[in-house]
């Protein structure tokens, strides 16, 4: 890049500054949720159109019934941290797409979560629905996806990209958007980093035992989901997070914490 393009996103980091609730990171933010989140929902129903979803009333439910709880719980979080202004634009919508090879589940911003049947052999049970619930959750409240668009406009002079990527090239957009929601299969996933993994998992785990599901089942459910595949390939889901055993001992070291927001 030349000099003054080094100096724009320069000064686009320090002018566009965020920070995560419940971890206090500091995050780059050079697009609005009210840019953003339209976007969001257009693309999503997108996804919803084509499907197929599930025909399984009793699966649905329980996605949509813990999907429920744990927006609850994020309301109430953010109402305890002063911070509800930060879910201004959200609707939320839970859905169960009848997939049974894609193991994966994602929330776009906004609150739009899209869950795969695949998955829920693997959770078991709600509660394992919950642990993954949370965590995908907690990258929509901690604007993970706007962070990597962030990031990647930076990397792409900065203003000029912001203006080309969220005007003059809407479809360019729409393509970044599910790149960086972790929702762009075929197209290339922009993955979120290993810190933003963890990141979800510290929060999530919060938000599920604020939601009423005991934190310690966390560690088991990435027990088991280690075991998928034999050692093969790791699913798209699991494909830029931390080590599992790095993950289990993060989860284990933050129950303590989870335990004092858990309500049976």
């Amino acid at each position: 890049m030349t000099k003054v393009a080094w100096i724009l996103v320069g000064w686009l980091v320090l002018a566009g500054c965020a920070t995560v609730a419940v971890t206090g990171r500091k995050q780059l933010n050079l697009v609005s949720n009210e840019e953003l989140i339209p976007m969001a929902a257009q693309q999503y129903a997108e996804v919803i159109r084509k499907g197929p979803l599930s025909k399984d009333v009793e699966k649905t439910a329980m996605i949509r019934r813990v999907g429920t709880a744990i927006q609850r719980a994020v309301d109430q979080y953010m109402a305890n941290a002063g911070r509800t202004a930060e879910l201004a634009g959200f609707n939320w919508e839970f859905n169960l797409i009848d997939d049974p090879k894609t193991v994966n589940a994602w929330c776009m911003p906004g609150g739009k979560v899209a869950f795969y049947t695949a998955i829920l052999p693997i959770c078991e049970d709600e509660t394992g629905v919950a642990i993954v619930m949370g965590h995908e959750v907690a990258h929509a409240i901690a604007n993970h996806g706007r962070e990597r668009m962030s990031q990647q406009m930076a990397a792409q002079l900065g203003l000029n990209a912001v203006s080309i990527f969220m005007g003059q090239n809407p479809t360019a957009s729409q393509e970044l958007l599910m790149q960086a929601v972790g929702a762009g299969t075929g197209l290339g996933m922009l993955k979120f980093s290993r810190s933003h993994e963890s990141e979800a998992d510290h929060m999530g785990i919060i938000f599920m035992a604020m939601a009423g599901y005991d934190p310690n089942q966390a560690p088991g459910f990435w027990e088991r989901m280690s075991k998928l595949g034999g050692g093969q390939q790791p699913p798209e889901f699991m494909s830029t997070h931390p080590s599992h055993e790095t993950r289990i001992k993060d989860l284990q070291g933050w129950i303590p914490e989870a335990m004092q927001y858990y309500k049976k």
